[in-house]
């Protein structure tokens, strides 16, 4: 949205003040920041061929693994969308299909070692990212940032369904 509009918007009457629709705009572009170099950084460690979605269908395999059709519902797109992207992953290494020990008609998908390496890797990347906004920021403007987003976010659990809520359909 062009600089000249914005002061014609209803709800930004008071100057110096951020609009309200650039607050998630600015909070994803954050979000964004952190994923693409986290990506760069994953490439260079080995895995160039992660996208940002994968880490969102990593999260909802879990540990335990998990059913294409229940992947599909944690991330909020069709069966067939989670074995699109199990195939590929698969084909990458960084899943595999075994059937489950305690019903041999499911197919279980897990995480390979290749997998668990990436959210490792991912994990100490984003560790990093976070020391350098600590220093960008100061430590304690950094914590009372993460302690405002805790309260105003819920706590439960994080969302999955980025793709699902992400989809034009």
């Amino acid at each position: 949205m062009s600089s000249e509009l914005s002061g014609e918007l209803p709800g930004h009457e008071m100057p110096g003040e951020m609009p309200g629709y650039e607050l998630p705009l600015r909070l994803f572009q954050g979000f964004r920041l952190m994923i693409d170099e986290l990506h760069t950084q994953l490439a260079r460690q080995g895995h160039p061929d992660l996208r940002p979605m994968h880490g969102f269908v990593f999260q909802a395999i879990g540990p335990d693994g998990t059913t294409a059709a229940e992947l599909g519902r944690r991330l909020g797109v069709s069966k067939q969308a989670a074995g699109k992207t199990i195939d590929g992953l698969e084909r990458l290494g960084y899943v595999v299909r075994e059937s489950d020990p305690r019903d041999a008609r499911r197919r279980v998908v897990r995480l390979t070692e290749r997998g668990v390496d990436s959210l490792v890797r991912s994990a100490r990347i984003f560790d990093q990212i976070r020391a350098r906004w600590a220093t960008t920021l100061g430590p304690d403007r950094l914590r009372g940032f993460e302690t405002d987003l805790r309260t105003l976010t819920p706590s439960e659990t994080f969302p999955l369904d980025v793709p699902g809520w992400f989809n034009a359909d």
